[in-house]
This record gives structure tokens, sequence and C-alpha cells, in this order.
């Protein structure tokens, strides 16, 4: 009987007597290390959106309330010095309902057709500046000095700072012509054109600038962040599933031992149909245990051929019928489908099928053997319904003529 198990344990993946009617094997899950790819840019999307979010809300708030608060009063209490008031005012609403309307796509994550809108704030621009007239030109009143900087941003937000910053120059062109044209052009009013220039334009390209590199800083850390909780928790489970199945080995090895210690030491008779399926239910518990770690398509495909070639290598015709193929399983919930089977199949006599029934969202594995032996001789496996995976359940049933045992995995 030693010589048996030491055989069973040996031989590893001589193939079982086996039907198949099956779809073609299901493919290897993808590595680890991609998984925590993928976790990581999911996490880092959802940071750096927020943070964008964020930056839009402030970016649109600034746009309107500096347009509402300070351009519009400026506007109505100064009506007098303006020479064509009543297109400024319209000017000032074209641009609110512009404002308005470039927020709420930008809020909802809509593309906004950038270079459009550019066009027609440039236009806005020097309407005004054509209808401010000379008295206005550099007074509140003249509300596109202020304003529209911000309006360019909500345009072309999520573009490279450059299209901003053309837009900028071209405002200034604007403002120098119409400084030209009214002939302001003594050194106090350039002065003044270069500090309103310089005013309007620096604050929005910073703005622009850093609301970018804050949502880049944020998906940076996000990404580093979460692919370092990532592979500490990979590092977590490797170890835990080390553990696991160091303690398994020992246990299913001392189970081995023991049977060859009785032998080597005479207390046992290898012609007892008690000790033989002891020797059985180790030899295939061992072997189940180190199909685990082969890298193949189908694991518990792989582990039950396994049970069942050492079963027919003790003289047992079985059957093995593949209907499906099954989902990728984590070790826990192969071990809950196949060990209460490998634990049947060892008391098995004269013949044995086993079928594994596959879809993607349930397994079912089912064992029916002759009931030719009276009661159990190893008795039932020990259960373990730990799955975070899903619920294995089993069904164990007989009636003097056939034993069949089920298992059945739900998502």
């Amino acid at each position: 009987m030693s010589a048996e198990l030491d055989a069973a344990v040996r031989h590893r993946h001589a193939p079982a007597t086996a039907l198949t009617v099956a779809a073609p094997p299901a493919p290897v899950p993808g590595s680890a290390g991609g998984a925590t790819s993928q976790a990581a840019g999911q996490v880092a999307a959802a940071v750096g959106w927020a943070s964008d979010r964020g930056a839009r809300i402030a970016a649109v708030a600034i746009a309107l309330a500096w347009h509402c608060v300070i351009g519009l009063p400026a506007v109505l209490a100064n009506r007098a010095e303006l020479t064509a008031a009543g297109v400024v005012l319209t000017a000032w609403a074209v641009v609110a309902v512009v404002g308005v309307l470039a927020g709420v796509r930008l809020l909802r994550q809509t593309p906004l057709p950038a270079w459009p809108l550019a066009g027609l704030l440039l236009a806005v621009d020097a309407t005004v500046f054509a209808a401010a007239g000379e008295r206005a030109l550099f007074t509140t009143a003249n509300w596109v000095w202020g304003t529209l900087g911000w309006f360019f941003m909500l345009a072309l937000w999520g573009r490279r700072v450059r299209g901003l910053i053309a837009l900028l120059a071209a405002h200034s062109l604007i403002a120098l012509v119409a400084v030209v044209g009214y002939g302001a052009t003594t050194p106090a009013d350039l002065a003044r054109l270069a500090m309103y220039v310089y005013g309007t334009s620096s604050l929005p390209i910073a703005a622009y600038v850093g609301s970018a590199v804050v949502a880049v800083l944020a998906r940076e850390r996000a990404t580093t962040s979460a692919a370092t909780h990532a592979m500490a928790a990979e590092r977590d489970a490797a170890e835990r599933a080390r553990r696991d199945r160091r303690d398994r080995l020992a246990l299913v090895g001392g189970a081995a031992g023991a049977v060859l210690a009785e032998l080597a030491d005479g207390r046992a008779d290898p012609t007892d149909p008690l000790v033989q399926r002891r020797a059985v239910l180790a030899a295939a518990r061992l072997r189940r245990l180190i199909a685990e770690s082969d890298d193949v398509p189908d694991p518990l495909l792989h582990e039950l051929r396994a049970a069942a070639d050492l079963a027919e290598r003790n003289g047992l015709p079985i059957d093995l019928v593949t209907i499906g193929a099954p989902p990728p399983l984590p070790v826990q919930v192969r071990r809950q489908l196949a060990d209460p089977l490998t634990a049947t199949l060892a008391d098995a006599l004269e013949w044995a099928r086993l079928t594994v029934v596959s879809g993607p969202d349930e397994v079912v594995v089912s064992l029916v053997t002759p009931d030719r032996n009276g009661p159990d001789a190893t008795g039932p496996p020990e259960w373990d319904n730990g799955s975070h995976e899903g619920r294995v359940d089993r069904i164990y049933e007989r009636d003097g003529e056939i034993r069949w045992v089920q298992t059945r995995w739900r998502r």
C-alpha cells in the first residue's frame, strides 16, 4: 500500500478516462500585476476627475461672479460716459449667456466648441472697446478688461495653456489698437495699458495652469497610493495562501504519514479495505493539493482529473463528463467543490461517474457511485463555508444502491 501511495504522488499528470462535451476552456485570468495596474488607474482617474471638477466649479464661479458683481454695476453706473451704452450692455448679456452655457457643459463634462466660442468672445471684445469710447477706455465700465480672460479660460478648459495665452495676446492686441485709435499714447496711458494687460492676463493663466497641475499631482499621488495598497493587499493574500497551503499540506501529509507508519510497523493490514481507503483518500487529497499550484487553463477540472486519475490507477473504472467551461475560481472555492467528492471517491467500488456542469455564474460537480460498502469508512470531510467569492452548497444522499454527492457554487 505504501508503494501505491508513493506512486500516486509521483505520477501527477496521467489522464483519467474522460468524455468531454464542453465549450473551449476559459481563458486564464490576467496576472495580479495587471489587476493592480487597472485598479490603480481607476482610482487615479476618479481622484483626478474630482480635483478637476472642483477647479471647474471655481473657474465658473469666478467668471460669472466677476461678470455680474463687478462688470454689470460698473456699466450701469457709468452709462453716461459710454459712447454706445446699449451695445455694451448687449455684449455683456451675450457673454453672460455664453458663460452660463459653458459652465453647465463643463460641469457635466460635455465637450465645448472651444474655438467658435473663442472667436465669439474676441468679436465681443472688439465691439465693447469700440462702443465704450475714449472716456471709458480705462474705467470699470469697459468690463472686458477684467472679465473676458476668465471666459477665455472656460472656453478652452482642458486644452493646452498656449491656446489661452494666444487668446489673451489677441485681447491685448485689440486693446492696443483701441488705445492707439483713441490717441491715448502718452507714457502714462501706455503704462496704464501695460498694467491692465498684465493684471487681467496673469490671474487667468495662473488659475488655469494651477488647476491643471493640481489635477495631475492628485492623479499621480492617487496612482502611487492605490498601487501601494494593492501590492500590500496582494502580499497579505499571498502570505495567507502560503500559510493555508502549508497547514493543509501538513494535515494531508500527516494523514498519509500515519498510514505509512502503521503499515511499516505492522499495525495495519494492507489487505484491510479500511486501510486501503484511508491510503487512497490521503493520496487523493495530497495529489489534489499539489495540483492546486499547477498553471493550467482550468484549475478545477485539472484537480478533479488528478483525483479521477488516482482512482483509475487503483482499478476503479471512472467516467469524467464536463459540460461548459468553469469560470476562474479562487483556490478556496475549488477546495470546497472538490474535497467532498475526493473523500467519496476514495470509498468507491465497481465504478464511478464524475460530472462537472459549468456556467458563467454557477458550477455543479456531482459524483455517483454504487452503494456497496456499508457505512462510510472514512466519514464525510470537514466542511468549510468560509468562501468570499460565493456560496458553495453540498448535497449527500445514499439509498443502498447508489451514493450521490453534489457540490454547487453560485456567484
